[in-house]
């Protein structure tokens, strides 16, 4: 086949993920449409009151936590979207570079969210079996060397993925069984030797995936050994509370995400898949604002705050206006 025949085959692409039942299209978008609203709200609010309050700002805690809360807005963002589009017109066409675009976003936020989970876990490590050193160990370079190194790393991986799909042809069907352009999805349409790609989502995505989720259980596993070694009950059940939220986020992300991107392409089931997929990609970034903010008397602070600082503003500008006539 001419490259000019698989450029021209290859032009667009057609989500079929929710499309198939049109029944159930008019109950579902609503139902979206608010989890995405709610998603954004929720964590953009924590990205906001992480950057304003001046006593959670200084916080290594909280700082990676806004980072995780915009990792997490991006996340969702990238697919949400169109998944509405498809919902609300039914058609899920999408351009081949729109496609690639998607795929990138997708992978970039994701790895990106493994990443802070990571370091946020080194965190909780530092401030439970080493509470003296917690300053010196998480101190504000290292958490911007930190959180730069994961936002580097989470493009780097999503860029060698986004070139080497680029390299195949699609000479095809155009079909995608999924809500967006899922990676293990492109594989299976292509028509070229797709073993360098193989490799590189076992190989390269092992390193991104399974090493720091093998970090965070090394993490936790000394926690866990440092919090039985602490005498007081009360000690204990305050050393669970500062790690708790972090473990149920943990708990989520790693539960749908491993399942679902290391296995062969040969055995993908389009199906459970995209319902994994849904999960990890909509509900995730959804309850990770109210795992983290719930019982946290910080944040609930915070936002005290910010209301008394809105309702402040609200009175001095009237009477700024009344001053001025």
């Amino acid at each position: 086949m001419e490259p000019g025949n698989v450029t021209a085959a290859a032009t667009d692409f057609v989500l079929l993920g929710l499309t198939f039942q049109p029944e159930l299209r008019h109950f579902l978008f609503p139902l979206f449409l608010a989890v995405y609203l709610v998603t954004l709200l929720g964590n953009l609010l924590i990205v906001f009151l992480t950057r304003w309050d001046p006593a959670l700002c200084r916080t290594p805690m909280y700082f990676l936590l806004g980072h995780l809360s915009l990792a997490d807005v991006g996340f969702t963002t990238t697919a949400a979207p169109k998944l509405l589009g498809i919902l609300a017109s039914g058609s899920g066409a999408i351009s081949y570079g729109s496609c690639l675009a998607q795929m990138y976003f997708f992978i970039t936020f994701g790895v990106l969210e493994n990443f802070l989970l990571t370091v946020m876990a080194y965190d909780r490590y530092v401030a439970v079996c080493h509470p003296l050193r917690y300053a010196t160990l998480i101190s504000p370079g290292r958490c911007w060397g930190l959180v730069g190194t994961a936002w580097g790393l989470a493009h780097f991986h999503a860029s060698l993925h986004t070139i080497l799909m680029s390299r195949l042809p699609f000479c095809g069907s155009r079909h995608i069984h999924h809500f967006f352009c899922d990676l293990q999805q492109l594989l299976a349409l292509a028509c070229g030797d797709t073993s360098t790609n193989e490799i590189a989502v076992f190989a390269e995505g092992g390193l991104a995936v399974l090493v720091p989720f093998l970090f965070v259980a090394a993490s936790y596993g000394r926690i866990v050994v440092a919090i039985l070694r602490l005498p007081s009950a009360q000690g204990r059940r305050k050393a669970v509370s500062t790690c708790g939220a972090h473990l149920v986020a943990v708990a989520v992300f790693y539960g749908t995400v491993i399942g679902i991107f290391f296995r062969p392409s040969s055995s993908y089931n389009p199906q459970k898949d995209m319902v994994a997929s849904l999960l990890y990609s909509t509900i995730t970034p959804l309850l990770n604002p109210f795992i983290y903010t719930l019982r946290n008397k910080d944040l609930h602070a915070a936002w005290r705050r910010a209301l008394g600082q809105c309702r402040v503003s609200g009175e001095v500008l009237p009477m700024g206006r009344e001053t001025q006539g």
